[in-house]
């Protein structure tokens, strides 16, 4: 059983639930779980043509949503930072201290086994344990 675990979630997924549910499971009595969402911004090529009051809505809206799902969660605080999702995710373990990652993976593709997906980096970078769920869809 972990005392503190973190649910990276992506918002336009409908695997939080799933993984959630197993962070729940895991989790020791009295312990802690952390809903994370990492907001990609364009990247500089893109940002150079979008307006900054955008972006910064953009990452608003996101934390709504965020905070929104996270209270209508029992016991689940929300965190909602900008970064490359697989880096932020390590980092935010990291920096959260926490024992247990639960995060899910959809089935790989093409460009997953090319460049590789945000769970590998996650596994292959944590300081803790990680579980992968995989997206039944």
């Amino acid at each position: 059983m972990y005392k503190h675990i973190l649910v990276p979630m992506a918002l336009d997924h409908g695997i939080a639930d799933l993984t959630m549910q197993i962070a729940r499971t895991l989790l020791a009595e009295g312990g802690q779980i952390t809903a994370l969402h990492v907001h990609e911004a364009p990247n500089n090529s893109v940002s150079v043509y979008v307006d900054e009051s955008v972006m910064k809505n953009a990452f608003t809206r996101a934390q709504d949503e965020m905070n929104a799902r996270a209270a209508a969660m029992d016991g689940v605080n929300a965190v909602t930072v900008q970064g490359h999702s697989g880096r932020t995710i390590v980092d935010t373990a990291t920096s959260l201290k926490v024992d247990c990652i639960v995060l899910g993976s959809h089935k790989p593709g093409l460009i997953d086994y090319l460049l590789g997906s945000t769970a590998t980096r996650v596994v292959q970078h944590a300081p803790c344990a990680v579980h992968v769920a995989r997206d039944p869809a």
